[in-house]
């Protein structure tokens, strides 16, 4: 069974010039996301009649205690479990599609099979596509598990563990498979400009010597270092490729922190059922397999108008409620 997590549109009030700080990675982003959204949809599941006590957020006590049940909030699409249900009423863009910059950036999670991974690309943008009400985003990026930049190599002039090892075969051709699947966006127009997240030199070496469409984009981590290392710049330069630096995590929603999430515990949604069986739900094991971000801001105004996040979970067993 596949779970569906949406944060919807997390800029409050449709647009907003006041970007996260800086120290705020996506992953706490996501998370925040995710619990205020399910929040939100318990409390238009069942609204709350007079008299209610509320908390300090305002929330009615009736959401807590006791819990709303998941499935008046969420829904069921093909075997998928939307959580929080779709919105019916998918607004999109406010302006025309031309107005905006819209940068996607998918994470494939560790533990996913690599026969999956181009599958799992596809749905992703798909997801978006149709939050966004557009046909294409102009910057789409791809992480994959287990690649990470690693500064002190790559200024000594070695790429330690970014390096593709000739033992990795399996891991060679899935890359190449899910960028074979971005050539074909890039070829459709639906991602006008491509790139990777990570990539050190020997890493990027090779998909350069593989690849029929080159990436534009390479988007690194340097963490506490004050600048990027020599050789990836120089690499970059020679390559025409824009470099690019972010604070995201690679494993951006660890199956811990997804478990107390949507678990039955005080901080969880509930749509688990709780181990000592006080809160029905769905029972079994979690597998979070991506999550896309995805942002558009509207080009001659630098406003964030529209910044959310999906994630994808495989859940190896439903129980009877």
């Amino acid at each position: 069974m596949k779970l569906r997590l949406s944060t919807s549109n997390i800029i409050n009030g449709g647009t907003s010039i006041v970007r996260r700080p800086a120290s705020e990675k996506s992953n706490v982003e996501l998370v925040n996301g995710l619990r205020s959204n399910f929040t939100a949809s318990m409390e238009a599941s069942m609204p709350a009649e007079n008299g209610d006590v509320v908390d300090a957020a305002g929330i009615p006590s009736a959401i807590k205690h006791p819990r709303i049940p998941y499935t008046l909030w969420t829904n069921m699409d093909n075997g998928c479990l939307n959580v929080p249900g779709n919105n019916p009423e998918v607004l999109g863009l406010t302006e025309e599609r031309s107005d905006y910059d819209v940068t996607v950036k998918f994470f494939l999670l560790p533990k996913t099979l690599f026969s999956d991974w181009r599958r799992h690309l596809q749905d992703a943008i798909a997801a978006v596509l149709q939050e966004l009400s557009v046909d294409s985003v102009d910057l789409l990026i791809t992480s994959f598990p287990g690649v990470s930049f690693d500064v002190d190599s790559e200024e000594k002039g070695g790429c330690g563990s970014n390096k593709i090892q000739a033992t990795e075969p399996e891991l060679i051709d899935a890359i190449m498979d899910v960028w074979d699947a971005v050539e074909t966006m890039h070829l459709k127009g639906i991602a006008l400009k491509t790139g990777v997240a990570e990539f050190g030199c020997e890493r990027l070496k090779e998909l350069l010597s593989r690849a029929h469409h080159r990436p534009m984009v390479n988007q690194i981590n340097v963490r506490d270092a004050c600048e990027v290392p020599q050789p990836i710049m120089d690499l970059a330069k020679q390559e025409r490729i824009e470099l690019l630096t972010h604070n995201d995590c690679t494993n951006i929603l660890p199956q811990g922190t997804l478990r107390e999430l949507l678990g039955g515990g005080p901080n969880g949604a509930g749509v688990l059922a709780s181990p000592n069986g006080e809160t029905k739900g769905l029972d079994g094991d979690l597998n979070p397999e991506w999550v896309v971000k995805y942002t558009a801001v509207v080009r001659d105004r630098g406003v964030i108008e529209h910044k959310g996040y999906f994630a994808s979970v495989d859940l190896s067993q439903q129980a009877t409620v």
